[in-house]
């Protein structure tokens, strides 16, 4: 068993130590350990983001995930990540920054539709028919080439988009993410939390286009890994949608 998605109190929405988060993957069974807490990004006019770390912190971030990875070696493998939305006009120079420490691997995961400086269409919030974009932007950011999977693609509220329209962006993104080789990642979070996703819905779409699924635990403590009850709802989802999982890690 694997995670790629652990975050730290860095995001100022995450509890425990780095430590904690290693210890209890190991006891839940964990083989590789991902940490790919919310990136810090580069903004101009001083803007600064209320949940990912400061810009100041990635040094130390990616140290103690290091350190970690080296004093666990025998126990689990642990891996250096960022989770990481996709702005167009901010895109290059966030790379650029993140490089300074070498990360194993990127998560795409849009909470923002364009970007969260200039226009704060929140995912979860938003009111009007943005699907469309919301798919576009998604594949914009994998054809760069810098991600690794989709996290939670399916966490965008689509309360006012129509069943036809639904089937339509995302058949776009699942055929997307099948024909480029791009996991979508089964969001455990979702679950703990009874949030509206994973769904039936998307995963369906996902089945059909024979999409490579990744199970994300989204931890934001290191209690996420012990609840058992995420992993028996996520596997009667696979069931159901006949998802195609990856078992074995796939980031190296």
């Amino acid at each position: 068993m694997y995670n790629y998605h652990t975050h730290t109190f860095r995001c100022k929405h995450a509890t425990g130590a780095d430590r904690e988060y290693v210890e209890s993957a190991i006891k839940a069974g964990i083989k590789t350990l991902g940490f790919a807490d919310h990136a810090p990004y580069i903004f101009p006019n001083d803007y600064r983001s209320s949940f990912r770390m400061a810009d100041d912190e990635i040094g130390v971030y990616a140290d103690s995930i290091r350190t970690l990875k080296k004093a666990y070696a025998s126990d689990i493998d642990i891996l250096l990540g960022f989770e990481l939305e996709y702005y167009p006009k901010f895109h290059r120079e966030e790379i650029a920054f993140l490089n300074t420490v070498n990360p194993d691997y990127l998560i795409l995961s849009q909470h923002f539709i364009n970007n969260e400086v200039d226009t704060r269409h929140h995912v979860y919030n938003t009111k009007c028919d943005i699907l469309e974009q919301y798919v576009s932007q998604i594949i914009q950011g994998l054809d760069t080439g810098d991600f690794a999977f989709v996290g939670h693609p399916d966490i965008i509220n689509c309360s006012s988009v129509s069943k036809i329209e639904y089937e339509i962006q995302f058949t776009r993104l699942c055929e997307y993410a099948k024909n480029n080789g791009y996991p979508l990642e089964l969001n455990l979070l979702g679950i703990r939390e009874n949030r509206h996703y994973p769904g039936d819905e998307f995963f369906k779409i996902a089945g059909q286009a024979g999409c490579d699924v990744v199970i994300g635990f989204d931890a934001h403590s290191p209690q996420s890994f012990m609840d058992k009850k995420q992993l028996e709802v996520a596997n009667e989802l696979i069931k159901k949608c006949n998802l195609n999982v990856i078992t074995e890690p796939f980031i190296k």
